[in-house]
């Protein structure tokens, strides 16, 4: 069972980058983001409230602890952390083809296993340096495509954004490590609190940075569409079959991790499809390599 909802996971994911594509398409970014840490902020609101009124109890599935105060601190933290990324993300996104954002996105596991090295003083197995060498010649071959398309590495700022973004958030995937195994955090409730404060921290920046830049005509309007609300959906509940997989005593957190990722692929099809992207084939290269690499990181962490 825990295999199914890793693969749903994957799925879920996939689909969060197709409607944060189709969302944010001429589109303004600030309050696209916005709306989506205040939707996840209301699917998790009646969990929290129950939960603390009592109706779901410890061990329910859906239950909530609430942190204690000294917690708070450390959520904010991760807030933090998770907006910059998202920021990031969603500029990049938004101004590249997603046959090029989701496969840099998917290297992050590589990321997160190069700063569990310096940061945890991890070590590295044959598999896993084979992985990261790989996840190199990913990111070359990227690049390649890029240019194909008039992207340069070396010039494009919505390159550095999406790089920057997964670095971030794999700088977050090192913070949760952290915030689990150090400070004994819950996972529910660093999910759940995190989004409202990050909807706290998005209402500042929209109403002191982008309103006044709307006002005097320096940004794009915001456009509604119903691919707004289904970005928190599809990520609530992509996060929830995640940690509800690994809920399961025979859950391999490797396998988990590496099926998560590979909703990449499902982006990547939609890309094809739906958006018409260019140079499918190569770019198809440049996802098998992707795709190694989290195979042999994932043989790496078996031995």
């Amino acid at each position: 069972m825990w295999l199914v909802l890793a693969f749903t996971s994957a799925m879920l994911l996939g689909f969060y980058d197709v409607f944060k594509k189709m969302s944010l398409k001429d589109n303004a970014v600030i309050p696209v983001l916005f709306l989506n840490t205040v939707f996840c902020s209301l699917i998790f609101l009646p969990l929290v409230l129950l939960s603390s009124a009592g109706v779901l109890q410890p061990g329910n599935t859906l239950y909530i602890p609430t942190p204690a105060p000294s917690h708070h601190l450390y959520i904010i933290i991760k807030s933090a952390i998770v907006l910059s990324s998202w920021i990031c993300a969603y500029y990049g996104l938004k101004h590249l083809p997603i046959t090029i954002a989701s496969p840099i996105n998917a290297t992050r596991p590589i990321l997160v296993l190069l700063g569990a090295i310096f940061v945890f003083g991890e070590q590295l197995n044959v598999w896993q340096w084979a992985g990261v060498i790989v996840s190199i010649i990913a990111f070359g071959l990227i690049s390649v495509s890029g240019r194909k398309e008039g992207i340069s590495l070396k010039h494009s700022i919505w390159i550095w954004l999406i790089i920057a973004g997964t670095m971030i958030g794999a700088i977050s995937g090192l913070y949760d490590k952290y915030l689990m195994q150090y400070q004994h955090l819950d996972k529910m409730a660093v999910q759940s609190w995190y989004n409202f404060y990050q909807a706290a921290m998005m209402g500042l920046v929209l109403l002191f940075i982008w309103r006044p830049q709307r006002v005097s005509g320096k940004t794009v309007g915001f456009k509604w569409r119903w691919t707004i609300p289904l970005i928190s959906i599809f990520l609530s509940v992509a996060d929830f079959c995640y940690f509800f997989a690994l809920s399961y005593p025979d859950a391999l957190i490797s396998v988990v991790s590496l099926v998560r990722r590979s909703g990449v692929v499902v982006g990547f099809i939609c890309g094809w499809l739906f958006f018409k992207e260019k140079n499918i084939k190569t770019k198809a290269i440049d996802l098998l390599f992707v795709i190694i690499a989290m195979v042999l990181l994932w043989i790496g962490s078996q031995n």
